[in-house]
């Protein structure tokens, strides 16, 4: 079976590799978004699918756009039975769905319907889900909205966060699609339309969205910080400076009359929370602009003065 792979980030790479792993599977071709800039010198950093495609040495194209005519006489080029699709990161236009005799087939991060979109880890954590899961589906025009072939649940921790929760989904997704791919080429499983009940969607996060906003509940800000965690990250402002909240503990039960945002020490001295709207928030590993991460007793060493202040006081 000859399959094209297209995929960019590190959730696609326990895909790609299970493909190149499986006996029944020809990766033929690999497809990825261009290296962009990043980091504070602003040099090109390859996605991970591309890294681990040189590894391979598989034939591997970065187009700014699919709608290319060169793009599409490549993938011609290449005969694919089945193009397998990963957090590709652009839309595919009916010319590339349809070229593969057995389509499409995309691996999502949840039990579609229920978060459709761009960021369905991250909306699973905000929302308190307790279950999500992965999903097989063979892709049409729509947003998440082609028939399944198959999905696998997967519990959500308490202190699950984006990365850990997406490192799970990753595998569990890549085993699935490993699994079902033979038997959807040979005909023997026929996808099924999605229920048109209980969708939900999941849109593609914003630097702002990680604004903590001390008047929500401690719950919330806690689901919140791990979401975000690593980006876009949680944060707040600390006497006008950015002040991340990495990872943290909410405390429902507590109740005090401070104003929501504001830094107080626990019993034990060593520790300091947040008041909230409902509870507050117990912070364990935070990171003041320009400096690097720390757990909060190493923090308190030389940032004192942050007891008693109000976070959230200044612009971001």
């Amino acid at each position: 079976m000859r399959v094209v792979f297209m995929g960019t980030p590190e959730f696609a790479v326990p895909t790609l590799e299970g493909l190149a792993e499986a006996p029944f599977a020809k990766v033929v071709g690999v497809v990825t978004q261009p290296d962009r800039l990043a980091g504070r010198g602003r040099r090109p950093e390859p996605p991970a699918v591309k890294r681990v495609a040189l590894e391979m040495t598989v034939p591997l194209i970065q187009p700014e756009s699919l709608r290319d005519a060169d793009v599409a006489a490549q993938l011609a080029a290449w005969t694919p039975d089945v193009i397998v699709v990963v957090a590709f990161g652009q839309l595919l236009p009916l010319s590339v769905l349809d070229l593969p005799p057995h389509g499409c087939l995309n691996v999502h991060a949840s039990l579609l319907p229920r978060w459709r979109g761009a960021a369905p880890v991250e909306a699973a954590i905000l929302a308190g889900d307790e279950v999500t899961g992965v999903t097989v589906m063979r892709m049409d025009v729509g947003l998440d909205t082609g028939p399944i072939l198959a999905q696998r649940e997967e519990p959500i921790h308490p202190d699950d966060t984006q990365t850990s929760l997406g490192e799970r989904l990753s595998r569990r997704g890549a085993a699935l699609l490993v699994e079902v791919l033979p038997s959807y080429c040979q005909g023997q499983v026929q996808p099924r339309p999605q229920p048109e009940e209980g969708v939900t969607y999941a849109s593609q996060l914003r630097r702002e969205d990680g604004w903590l906003d001390w008047t929500r509940s401690a719950v919330e800000l806690d689901r919140q910080v791990r979401a975000f965690n690593p980006w876009p990250g949680a944060f707040t402002t600390l006497q006008g400076r950015r002040f991340k909240v990495l990872r943290a503990v909410p405390l429902p039960n507590w109740r005090g009359d401070a104003p929501p945002g504001t830094v107080f020490t626990l019993v034990d001295g060593d520790a300091v929370a947040v008041a909230t709207g409902e509870g507050a928030l117990r912070l364990e590993q935070v990171q003041l602009a320009g400096k690097r991460r720390m757990d909060i007793a190493a923090f308190l060493c030389g940032q004192q003065d942050c007891v008693g202040v109000c976070l959230g006081d200044g612009e971001f």
